[in-house]
């Protein structure tokens, strides 16, 4: 007795084909590129912001440690939940030379503000409008909060995630 495909057969071999090779394309995609953009690089790197004390933060100064970019504002709830998590990371993992910027899509004087009421001890950005093309440049092209990026010492990219980060997000940070 042999086996002989009818058509049904052949289409649903073929259907089931495809959704293999989508899957696998997009598996490939995810962790093919540890590497940002060289545009977005010197984006990065060339970009200086206002602290809210009024000093300068430098990126070019935070280059050759790891890095978490975290965008966010005050007006964003997900950006306000998740940065406790951010500051605990940034407290048990300075001394092994980790730098954490938040960068503030939002006014000044809001962010000064809500800075005094609830401080964290990493670096904030004033970012404004600047911050929301950087964030686009970095791969955040909704321009939608939170968003960040972790770059290892290397530049090498280990996560980019929109949306709110969870506990697990941020243990894969330790390199």
């Amino acid at each position: 007795m042999t086996f002989k495909p009818t058509r049904r057969t052949a289409m649903y071999a073929g259907v089931a084909a495809l959704a293999g090779l989508a899957g696998a394309g997009i598996a490939w995609k995810r962790h093919a590129s540890r590497t940002l953009a060289a545009d977005a690089m010197q984006a990065l790197w060339s970009s200086e912001f206002t602290q809210p004390s009024g000093e300068p933060l430098v990126m070019s100064s935070l280059q050759g440690r790891p890095l978490v970019l975290n965008f966010w504002a005050t007006w964003c709830p997900p950006c306000v939940e998740e940065m406790p998590l951010i500051d605990a990371f940034f407290r048990q993992n300075k001394q092994y030379g980790w730098q954490v910027v938040g960068l503030a899509i939002d006014q000044p004087s809001r962010v000064r503000q809500f800075l005094s009421q609830f401080p964290v001890d990493y670096s904030i950005g004033l970012a404004g409008l600047n911050g929301t093309e950087l964030g686009k440049i970095l791969g955040n092209e909704q321009s939608s909060l939170p968003f960040t990026v972790v770059l290892d010492a290397q530049g090498l990219l280990v996560q980019r995630k929109l949306g709110k980060l969870t506990p697990e997000d941020i243990k894969n940070w330790a390199i």
